[in-house]
């Protein structure tokens, strides 16, 4: 097996992305991060593919400090292991993996099998996928909007809740969540959803593909809770992005039974399971 590492993410781009668009939804995390590399909003990106005679059979990619995305296209014997040995002899360090769970279980073994680190889930994910959202869903009472600069101060607060309340990563310091916020709002990729002139709940859209987008930072404070603003939110924007779109694709917490069942009220349907592990030192 050879493992080609590439600084070029547009000759990367190139030969993997016909291989991802077959399952363009299953790949959208992939696609749409290897998007986000190539209109540079990333500084520091690792992208390598192994391939077996001239046939493409995985792909990597990182983001640090996110965790590393490893796509299997054909499976073989111990081919997780090898590439897991490919990255050590390259000292390439990694924190976690997230994607198919079989690809990335036999991943984190053959990893941690060198590095003595234990394996920790991080997240047992759902995959969703919407065409249409139902019709004659209950509306909220309120309307939605784009965020604008106004929202600045509270989207940092609810930014830095809602790393807490999912857990994911390390929490952001105040400076880091108002520069990413400013960056949100910059790309006019926020919504929320307002009643009374009050922000009371938002979410995202992220990561487009050539037929897809992914909807995320779905938040509603705890005050606000209870009232279906969230729902709401989400089924009234994910309407406006399937005008564009031809589907769009959301990662929730399987353990978080009341987001799964919303999105399922929507319309959204579970594609697929993947998981988010994470490496540690014992």
């Amino acid at each position: 097996m050879e493992f080609l590492i590439y600084s070029d993410s547009a000759a990367f781009t190139e030969r993997v992305s016909p291989l991802l668009y077959k399952n363009e939804d299953i790949h959208s995390l992939f696609l749409g991060v290897l998007g986000q590399i190539q209109a540079n909003q990333y500084e520091e990106y690792f992208l390598a593919i192994a391939e077996t005679g001239h046939e493409i059979v995985g792909a990597c990619l990182m983001t640090p400090p996110h965790a590393l995305q490893l796509v299997v296209f054909r499976h073989f014997p111990e081919i997780e292991k090898e590439i897991a040995e490919r990255l050590q002899n390259l000292g390439i360090e990694i924190s976690g993996i997230v994607g198919e769970q079989e690809t990335s279980s036999l991943f984190a073994k053959a990893w941690t099998r060198q590095t003595e680190e234990m394996v920790k889930t991080l997240m047992n994910q759902g995959l969703y996928r919407i065409d249409a959202v139902y019709k004659g869903l209950r509306k909220s009472e309120g309307s939605w909007r784009i965020a604008s600069k106004k929202d600045g101060e509270t989207l940092e607060k609810w930014y830095r809740l809602f790393e807490v309340e999912t857990g994911i990563g390390r929490r952001s310091s105040q400076a880091e969540a108002t520069h990413q916020i400013s960056i949100f709002l910059e790309r006019k990729e926020v919504y929320v959803w307002e009643v009374d002139g009050v922000a009371v709940s938002c979410m995202k859209k992220s990561r487009p593909s050539k037929n897809g987008i992914t909807v995320s930072f779905v938040f509603t404070p705890e005050s606000w809770r209870g009232n279906g603003y969230a729902r709401t939110l989400v089924a009234e924007v994910t309407d406006e992005l399937l005008l564009e779109f031809d589907f769009v694709m959301l990662y929730t917490d399987l353990n978080n039974a009341t987001a799964n069942k919303i999105y399922r009220e929507i319309g959204y349907v579970q594609i697929a399971n993947p998981v988010h592990l994470v490496f540690e030192e014992e």
